[in-house]
Formats: structure tokens, C-alpha cells, sequence
């Protein structure tokens, strides 16, 4: 938040000024107009932060259209409508439980290191510490988790189970593990004034773990529990390219998301006028502009390593694949954004690409199916991203982004031992087992209420003529005869 005004005091004038009653009046004078000015400048200061707030928050909701156009252009023409509105409820529905539930778990304090405990509902709000804008900024985080999870689980799966995760999944199991890594009272919270995990915490600043491994555990489990959509894989085994309708839409989502991600990672610094206390640079708004830098060539180097690396493999140039690998150097660079060196970004980038194509080899070989490669991207790719943070952060820019622990440990290649690697080690496992355990016992009730995947014959007609009333593009006679044979009135 913006510095507290500076005091003036009309006693500390009156050598500079003399004695008599004209001094005592001038000194009580300046002393009122400089407590004026001074209240001003406090008042801009928060004026600033709250704009900067405010926009990032809108730039991290614009994502939320990039998931919809890159969904739409990834799925197949038939089920174009189904994933639209799927994206539009997971924005709907994750705000009613974010504001009801989630907002409170997550960052509720006073609290313990495991669940947040006030402002259900947003009472008592706003706080000292909490203003409506970090609301809508944490919502924003929020919707982006149940976005990533939509995908995995595209072309097969049942609209009320759409309704059912993303509701838990914003208003329960995502807030909670914001608490632990991002509240001042989580347990592996770097903020956190005492007992920080292995006296480190986890440094995840934008959420390459928070938000893409939790969004990507949970699509996982799903994805898992469906199985496969009819078709993506042969009589012999063998894998059946599966191609969205629209590499236009895939890449205008690409870019939107692209676009987005400068409110994702920069804008989490939540303020821009603070000064460093250190000196070495100039203040905070100097490490944002860090923060842009590193995020533009994580993806710039993943989206370049990923046209060549699968130009070797697979003998053509995809635009897909490319846009894919441009999101995973993304959301590699997101937890470390703010604390590596942009030499440090480029290697995030490249490793990224290669993370990304291993775990779709992996994929193909383990007959796992996620139509936009969700899993593989957010959770393979935020994975990485977790390590490479243990491994980079370089000791002057987490001092600077995380203030106030004298001896704090940074990256292990940069000569800051390996107990910052331990506890983003720590971090995986948790996330992994947290999200297992809900999301997954969430997804295998839905199966056994037989509420989960929709029937063979509705998949193979496709959702928008089964479930929404037509198809989303051009109206055929081909509709009306489809509509007949499966009773759809």
C-alpha cells in the first residue's frame, strides 16, 4: 500500500523561525499546508495502486475470453457451443462461490496456516488490509483455475458436471490452497512472519503451482474417471488425431491470453508506488517491468523451441502446437516471474517446450485423452515451473519481492542452497494430493451418479444439437434429422 503521510510538528519550527507570536503563527501555518500536501500525495498514492489493481484485474478476466476462443477452436465444430457456455458458467458460478465461500477461505485472517475464517460473504469488507479491488483481482485467479480444468474434460462430459466442479473448485479447494502459499498466515507462505517451511516458504508468485497445477490436477482426475473420447484411440491402440475446427480461433485465444498474462503476473505486485528500501533499484516498478520482460521471453523462447522441436518430430510446421507451447513457457515462468534474470526466462522457455511435447508423448502412450493438452501444458509445464524457481531465483530480487527475512534462501543454482528446492518439492506433493483427494472424489461421485460423460450417442452427435438447442456456425436440414433419431425436440 501507498506510505503512511509525513507528521509535521509547529514546535520543531520555532528555532528556525524565532520567537513571538508571528513565528507561531507561521510555524502552525506551514505545518497545516504541509500536512495538506502531504495527506494528497497519501491519497494518489492509493488513487495509483487501485487503478493499477483494478486493471490487472480486468486484464486477468480478458484471459477468460482467451480460454473461450482457444476451447471453441480446439474442440470439434459440433460441440463449439457446449464449451462456450461452459466457459461462461465457470466465470458465473465461481464468482457466486468466490464471494460466498472462496474469497474468505483463501485470505480470511486472522487466521491458521491451513483455512482462512473471515469475510464469508464478503462481511466485514473491506478490511485495513483488503479493499474490493484485491477481491476481483483474486476472483479473476479464481475463474482462470476452472478454466484450465474445462478443457481437459471437453467433448464428453455431462453440463451439470460442469456446474458441480467448477462451484467446488472455486469456492473450496482452490482458496485453500491460495491460503497456504499466498495469505500472511499460511503455513508455506513466504509473507508469513514466522515458521516459514524449511525458513523459506514457497515462492510461487504468481501461481505456476497455485493456479495451473491445481486447474491441471483437477482436469486430470476427470479426464481420468471419463476416459478417452470415442474414437481418439483405434481398435490396435493406436492414437487418432482428434483436430479442433479452428486454428483461428486457437490462435485470437492464444493472443488474448497473451495479452492477459501481463495482469497475471506483473499485475500480482497488487501495487506500483512502493520504493525498495535497498537502493540497488529503483523501486517496485522497476521489478514489474522485470516481470513483463520475464514473462515475454518464457513464452517467446517455449512458442520457438516448440515450432522446431516439433518440425524434427513430426515433419510440419503446427500452429496449434506452437500456441501451446507459447502458454506452457507462460505458465512455466509464472511462479518465478518476479525473481530471475530474463537470461534465466529464455532457458525457462525452452525447457518448457520439451516438458510439453514429453508429456503428450506420455499422454498418447498412456491412452490419456485432454483435448486441449490442459493437463499436460498447466500441470507439466507448472511443474517445471516450480523447480526452475528453486533453481534461478537470484538472491537480490527475492529479498526485493519478499522483504523483511534477513538470510531468506534463493535459488540453488545461484548459490542459495537447496532449501528453497525442498519446499517447492513439498509444494507439488501437496498441491497433488490435495486436489486428488476433493477434486477426484468429486469426479468419481458425479461417475457413480451417472452425471459425469454424456451418452455415446449424444458424443457422437455432438453437445450443441443435444444439449443446446443447434449448432453454433450454419443451420442444415442435417440438424433437424439428427434432432429426430436422438428424441431432442
Amino acid at each position: 500500500m501507498a506510505s503512511s503521510p509525513l507528521s509535521c510538528s509547529a514546535s520543531d519550527l520555532y528555532p528556525l523561525l524565532g520567537d513571538g507570536a508571528n513565528a507561531t503563527a507561521a510555524a502552525e501555518f506551514f505545518c497545516g499546508r504541509f500536512e495538506a500536501i502531504s495527506n494528497k500525495f497519501v491519497d494518489t498514492g492509493y488513487a495509483v495502486d487501485s487503478t493499477y489493481l483494478l486493471f490487472s484485474a480486468y486484464l486477468v478476466f480478458a484471459m477468460q475470453l482467451g480460454f473461450a476462443m482457444l476451447c471453441a477452436g480446439s474442440v470439434r465444430e459440433k460441440n463449439t457451443m457446449n464449451i462456450m457456455l461452459t466457459n461462461v458458467l465457470d466465470a458465473a458460478a465461481g464468482g457466486l462461490f468466490y464471494y460466498t465461500f472462496g474469497f474468505a477461505l483463501a485470505f480470511g485472517s486472522p487466521s491458521n496456516g491451513f483455512i482462512g475464517q473471515h469475510f464469508f460473504g464478503l462481511s466485514k469488507f473491506p478490511s485495513p488490509s483488503f479493499d474490493y479491488g484485491y477481491f476481483l483481482y483474486q476472483w479473476a485467479f479464481a475463474i482462470a483455475v476452472a478454466g484450465i480444468t474445462s478443457g481437459s474434460i471437453a467433448e464428453r462430459t455431462q453440463f451439470v458436471a460442469y456446474l458441480v466442479y467448477s462451484s467446488f473448485l472455486t469456492g473450496l479447494v482452490y482458496p485453500i490452497v491460495s491460503h497456504w502459499f499466498w495469505s500472511a498466515d499460511g503455513w508455506a507462505s513466504p509473507a508469513r512472519a514466522e515458521n516459514l517451511l524449511f525458513g523459506s516458504g514457497v515462492i510461487d508468485f504468481a501461481g505456476s503451482g497455485v493456479v495451473h497445477l491445481v486447474g491441471a490436477v483437477a482436469g486430470l482426475w476427470g479426464a481420468l474417471i471419463e476416459g478417452p473420447r470415442i474414437g481418439r484411440f483405434d481398435h490396435a491402440g493406436r492414437a487418432v488425431t482428434l483436430r479442433g475446427h479452428s486454428g483461428t480461433l486457437v490462435v485470437l485465444g492464444t493472443f488474448l491470453l497473451w495479452f492477459g498474462w501481463y495482469g497475471f503476473n506483473p499485475g500480482s505486485f497488487i501495487n506500483i508506488s512502493k520504493s525498495y528500501e535497498s537502493g540497488s533499484y529503483y523501486g517496485q516498478w522497476s521489478a514489474i517491468g522485470r516481470t513483463a520482460a520475464t514473462t515475454t521471453l518464457a513464452g517467446c523462447t517455449a512458442a520457438l523451441t516448440t515450432l522446431f522441436g516439433k518440425r524434427l518430430l513430426a515433419g510440419h510446421w503446427n500452429v496449434t502446437d506452437v500456441c501451446n507451447g507459447l502458454l506452457g513457457g507462460f505458465a512455466a515462468i509464472t511462479g518465478g516471474c518476479s525473481v530471475v534474470d530474463p537470461w534465466a526466462a529464455v532457458l525457462c522457455g525452452f525447457v518448457s517446450a520439451w516438458v510439453l511435447i514429453g508429456c503428450n508423448m506420455l499422454a498418447e502412450k498412456f491412452h490419456y485423452d485432454d483435448p486441449l493438452e490442459a493437463t499436460q501444458l498447466h500441470g507439466g509445464c507448472g511443474s517445471w515451473g516450480i523447480i526452475f524457481t528453486a533453481l534461478f531465483a537470484k538472491e537480490a530480487y527475492v529479498n526485493e519481492v519478499y522483504p523483511g527475512q534477513p538470510g531468506r534462501p534463493y535459488g540453488l543454482f545461484m548459490g542459495g542452497g537447496a532449501r528453497l528446492l525442498a519446499a517447492h518439492i513439498v509444494q507439488i506433493l501437496v498441491i497433488v494430493a490435495w486436489v486428488s483427494v476433493t477434486m477426484g472424489t468429486v469426479f468419481f461421485i458425479l461417475h457413480k451418479l451417472k452425471l459425469l460423460r454424456i451418452s455415446a450417442e449424444e458424443e457422437m452427435a455432438g453437445m450443441d444439437l443435444t444439449s443446446h438447442g443447434g449448432l453454433a456456425y450454419v443451420y442444415t436440414d442435417h440438424e433437424d434429422e439428427v434432432k429426430k433419431q436422438l428424441g431432442v425436440v
